[in-house]
Order: structure tokens, then sequence, then C-alpha cells
């Protein structure tokens, strides 16, 4: 099933609230730059290609207001405009990759006058958008080569379709596999402290007739013992040039979990998230989150007034816990150094 995260039509942009799900399904339109930059601050759009994706479209709306066409003060909104969206989250890659392509297209368009570089930057953004979605299902391609006939699957937080235009890419695999005819078995962490896994992971899967099975996250170890799991794939936010990865927080626990339980462990992501500007985990920015992502729940209080809070969205994965890479452009397997730099270098 396609879910489409991201719609763009009529010069309109829209999106699936994530907030609302499962309860509820609600498309909301966002008419203002400031709307787009809220909605990825607070989880409306997630996933690191669809926050990638939204921003470039973000871009689009920003500047479609501007009545001026007067070249300098045209550029001056837009590097405004690119700075305000890259301030909304910190650690996934994406959302930088596709700004600094729709800061490429002005910078290489030095003659074209305002006209011409809004439809150029329109479609530059459009262009991010079909490029996801031919992306994502290579991802599904090459992975369901690793899936066997009957495959139980486990998965963290959320990477299909709701976290890219409208496919996934941890959960492109499994569509891949279970489009193919094999019999697949999901177990989804619930993701906490926002409950992507069962709220949002579930629903999709449901939605495409896969068996999905939502545990706890303290379940997972306990489900690779009882060797009811043959397989871990997540997504990614940011992937350092070593293999070390930036996922949603608790990744690191499932991976070591699965080094433990000699379970094969496969990070699932386009080539646009690795960062081959950083040598390691250890330069990822990783965001921290509001206390009340912890201390409520559906706005309840599940906490005690005043009590400290550390809530980190994400953590890093080290590349030895990491068995291959599920890329548009094949698996790439260790040693990651080399197979990793010769996948993007060949991207360009």
């Amino acid at each position: 099933m396609a879910v489409e995260t991201i719609k763009w039509e009529d010069c309109k942009l829209s999106i699936i609230d994530q907030t609302l799900l499962p309860q509820q399904y609600v498309v909301k339109d966002l008419d203002t730059v400031e709307e787009v930059w809220e909605a990825i601050k607070k989880l409306r759009v997630r996933g690191a290609p669809a926050i990638g994706v939204a921003a470039a479209l973000g871009v689009v709306v920003g500047i479609k207001n501007i009545d001026s066409d007067d070249r300098e003060k045209f550029v001056a909104r837009f590097k405004h405009i690119v700075d305000y969206l890259a301030s909304s989250r910190p650690t996934a890659v994406n959302l930088f990759w596709a700004l600094n392509r729709m800061k490429k297209v002005v910078e290489d368009s030095d003659s074209a006058q305002v006209p011409e570089l809004k439809e150029k930057l329109v479609s530059e953004a459009q262009k991010i958008m079909d490029e996801d979605k031919a992306i994502c299902r290579a991802i599904g391609r090459f992975g369901n080569k690793l899936v066997g006939e009957r495959c139980n699957i486990l998965t963290h937080c959320n990477a299909g379709g709701l976290a890219t235009v409208d496919y996934g890419t941890a959960l492109g695999v499994i569509y891949a596999a279970h489009e193919s005819g094999k019999t697949i078995k999901v177990y989804s962490d619930e993701t906490r402290p926002l409950l992507q896994g069962s709220r949002l992971t579930a629903w999709e899967l449901m939605k495409s007739g896969v068996d999905v099975t939502v545990i706890c996250d303290n379940t997972a170890a306990k489900v690779m013992m009882e060797k009811k799991v043959d397989m871990v794939i997540v997504g990614a936010d940011r992937i350092a040039s070593n293999g070390d990865t930036a996922n949603k927080i608790g990744t690191y626990m499932v991976a070591i979990a699965a080094k433990a339980h000699d379970i094969p462990f496969y990070v699932a992501a386009p080539r646009s998230t690795f960062d081959l500007s950083i040598i390691s985990g250890d330069e990822i920015p990783i965001e921290e989150r509001d206390s009340s992502e912890v201390t409520e729940l559906f706005g309840k209080k599940t906490a005690p007034d005043g009590v400290k809070v550390y809530s980190p969205a994400f953590d890093v994965t080290p590349a030895h816990l990491i068995t291959a890479f599920i890329t548009e452009a094949g698996i790439l397997y260790p040693p990651f150094n080399e197979s990793i730099s010769g996948a993007i270098v060949s991207n360009g």
C-alpha cells in the first residue's frame, strides 16, 4: 500500500498529520513556511526522507508569495527561508541534503530572473519528491533478496510510507517481500516515548495486509531469545562514513540484542542519508526533545511533577553491530568505509 504522506497538487502542499494517527486520519494543508517548519518540528511529518521532501517543498511554499521581481531581494528572502527550515530539526541529514539541492539551483542560475528561478525551484522540489518514490522501491527490491520465503522481521520506530513520500525504506523491504508472495510476520517495537511503532508502523502494516504484532520496547530481546525473529530491519536519520548510524532512540539497544542472539541487523536507507563529511557517529548531532513527551502520554501525566528528564530523540548504533546497509544502489557490506564511499561517490 502506498501511503501519500506528502502531496503536492495545484501548487498546494499537504501532509498526513502523524501526531493524530491512528485515531484520526487528517490531511493538513501547509500554506506558509512557518506551518512547514512547525509540522517538521512537531513531528506532524517525520522520517528522514519525508523531512527532506517536506523541506524542499517548504522552500517553494515560502517563495511563492514573494511579489518582488528584484533578484537580489528574492535571493535574500530565499536564503532566509532555507536557513529557517534548516533550524527545525538537527539530526536527519536528508533535511540539509534537500535544502542544499535547492540552494544549488539558485547558485547555478546566476543569470535567471525571479520568475524563472521560481520555476526551477518548483521543478527541483518535485524532482526530489519523485526520486524518493523510485529510491524506496529500489531499496525494497534489493532488500527482498535478503528475506526468506517465511520470515519473521523485527523493526523499530517507523520507516514506512509515513517516513517517506509513499512507500518506505525498512518497511519498503517488507512490502516488497509481501508483494512477492512471501509469508512475512512483523514484530513492531512500540517505540517510546511517542509510540511511532505502535501508532504508525502497525497502522501502515495492517492496512497493507501484513501480519504485525506490537511489542513493548523492552520485549525485543525476549522474542529474539524465543527464536521468533529471523532478522531486524530499521531505517536511519544519518549515517557516518564509517557506518555508525543514528536512528530513533532505542535502536542501539535492539542492535545489541540482535548481536547477542546472532540475528542479522540491517539498516535500510537512501544514499542521501549517508554523511561522508563526518568520520564517526560521535560527530552526529543528537536532538533532545521536550520533557513533556516523556512525562505525559496523550495529555495525561505519567510521571511526578518536576521530575528530571533526559530525552534524546536518537541514539547511534556502532557500525560493528550492523550486518549491512540496504540502499537503492544495492547491499553495502563491511568494510563500510570502502563500500559506503564507493556507493556515494558513484552517486555523484
